[in-house]
Formats: structure tokens, sequence, C-alpha cells
């Protein structure tokens, strides 16, 4: 059976700071599964929603380590390319210690040629697959470079042809890009083809060229984007549909430790709903509770839940039974 959600993007070894200092002055990285879309459909299997990658990774440990991984948490690994003569990607990620946000140092294009996400190509792209999904999940990231550009706005046009919704992540890294206005043509672009949207407040600031987050969520949906999210950080998150309702939730309150991983969890709560066609609030609900989760840990995909963990934090901390 083809998955209802595939990702298709970036997958990569973090290696995150065991302590939140500065590159200069921390001593050890633990090793951990990463690549923004593929945390997102971790989060979306393990609510119990079937879902798939089309990535590529190195003929190496770090590769098979990251298909492991995928594996283990129940998302069908059938199209991982396995590019030989490749190293698996790789980024440094430290944490501020007031706030718990990240920075990143990237080992890929375009500072180091020759890794493994850069290099999934048009071939490894199998139309039949994708459109057997509910919806396409893409990363921006997995745009700055070719061949892997060129891949996945195949995978989207597959996926816009069999009737697929995509779902677009800008997962806005700038040095990885070789100029903004390349990055900038390119998310054009990929606007115009999403059904899905969302965004960092951050990343709203930076495309849509306004401090207001409302604002920002109006100019996308002036894409032809049906539903448009703008993830906040401590303060919570907004949703905004093409019918011009909008819903507004506070953050959890939680004590962040890594934020790594937080909005990738967030789209999972987002696309998982918009599969069981719950309303607007029960979407944010879920994805904000997600996000809270996912800082309680470093690491990724260490802290996404499960129904059963989900479920628990939603009656104990909103006080609200909801079924997932």
């Amino acid at each position: 059976m083809v998955p209802e959600v595939i990702a298709v993007g970036e997958v990569l070894i973090d290696f995150v700071a065991s302590e939140p200092v500065s590159y200069e002055e921390v001593k050890f990285f633990e090793k951990c599964f990463g690549g923004a879309p593929m945390n997102t459909v971790v989060g979306v299997s393990r609510l119990g929603v079937s879902s798939g990658v089309i990535t590529a990774v190195g003929d190496d440990s770090f590769g098979n380590f990251l298909r492991r991984e995928l594996e283990k948490n129940g998302v069908d690994v059938s199209h991982v390319a396995v590019k030989k003569g490749k190293r698996t990607t790789i980024t440094f990620v430290a944490n501020d210690p007031s706030t718990g946000e990240r920075s990143f140092m990237f080992y890929r294009k375009p500072w180091i040629s020759g890794t493994a996400d850069t290099s999934l190509e048009v071939e490894d792209i199998d139309g039949s697959y994708i459109s057997g999904a509910s919806i396409l999940h893409v990363s921006g990231f997995s745009l700055s470079q070719n061949p892997c550009r060129n891949a996945v706005f195949k995978a989207i046009d597959c996926a816009r042809k069999a009737g697929v919704r995509v779902s677009f992540d800008p997962t806005l890294r700038i040095d990885v890009w070789d100029s903004p206005s390349v990055l900038r043509k390119t998310y054009d672009k990929a606007l115009k083809s999403s059904d899905i949207a969302s965004f960092s407040r951050e990343e709203a600031e930076f495309i849509f060229q306004t401090e207001d987050p409302e604002e920002a969520a109006h100019k996308a949906l002036g894409y032809g984007i049906k539903i448009v999210g703008i993830k906040l950080g401590d303060r919570g998150s907004m949703i905004f549909n093409e019918a011009g309702d909008k819903v507004d939730l506070p953050a959890f309150k939680v004590k962040p430790v890594d934020t790594t991983g937080a909005g990738d969890g967030w789209n999972a709560g987002l696309l998982v709903g918009l599969i069981k066609n719950w309303d607007l609030k029960k979407c944010i609900t879920v994805a904000n509770a997600i996000g809270a989760l996912i800082v309680t840990r470093r690491g990724a995909i260490t802290a996404l839940p499960n129904r059963e963990e989900l479920q628990k934090f939603l009656k104990n901390r909103a006080k609200i039974d909801i079924e997932i």
C-alpha cells in the first residue's frame, strides 16, 4: 500500500551539542536522526498515519543508521536511494543556553560537494508511488541545490497531476543557497504549487517581507495556498484557510531543552489533522502539543509522541480528551 503522507527531501545526521554552550566551548556532540521532512513523517507515523519517504543517503554507516531509524518508526523506506560513492550529509547543532534556540553548521553543498542529500535525482522519483498518497510533504531546504531541486519539483508535478495535496515547509537555511535571488525565485515557484504551507515567524518575515504574521499568512494565501500555518515559538501558532477562517492559540508552557525539530513535529500534527478532517482548532491544539513535547529533550525525534502519550499530555495540560 502507498502511504498516506510521503515526504521528499533531506535526511541527515544531526550532531547535537551535549550541553547548551557555543561551538567553541562544547566538548561532545550526540548523534541524532535529522532532516526536517523526515522528522515530520516520523511524527505522522507515530500518530498512526502511514508515511513514506523519497530521499537519498550515502553508502555508509550513517546512511544505514538513518534507514534503520525510519524503519523502526514504521516509515516506508522503499524509495530511499543509496548513492554509491557519496557520504551521508551531516550537520552540527548548538543551542543558546537561555532559550534553547539552535544554530546549524552544515557539511553539504555549497560548502562541501559529494554528499548524498543533494544527489537525489529526477530518476529517483516514482510518480506511481506519489500518486497514491493523500499528501506530499516537501522541504524547501532540499530545493537549495541541484540535482535534488529538479527531483523535488518533479515530485511536486507528479503530485499535482494526480490530485495529491502538496505541503510545503520552507526550512529556511540561507547559507545552503548559492544566492538569495535563487532562493526567492525557487520558493516563489514552490509556493505557487502548494496547497498547504507552514512557516516559522522568521521564515514568514523573510519570505513575505513583513513582521506581521497575519499579513504574511494572507500573502501566502494569495499564492493559492488553501491552509497556512504560522509557528510563533513560545507565543503559540496560527492557522488560516482560504475561506477566511483563523485560529490563534497560545503555546503550552514547558521548559525548553532543545528546539530542534519542534516545527517539524508541529507540521506532523497539522498533516495528521488534515488527513483526519479535523477542524482548525483541533489541528492547531494537537500541533502545539507536539511542538511543546519535542523541546523537552535533545534531538529532533526523541520526544515525538505516539497517540497515547499525546492524549495523556492533552488531558493533563489542556484538560481535553482528543481521539487521535
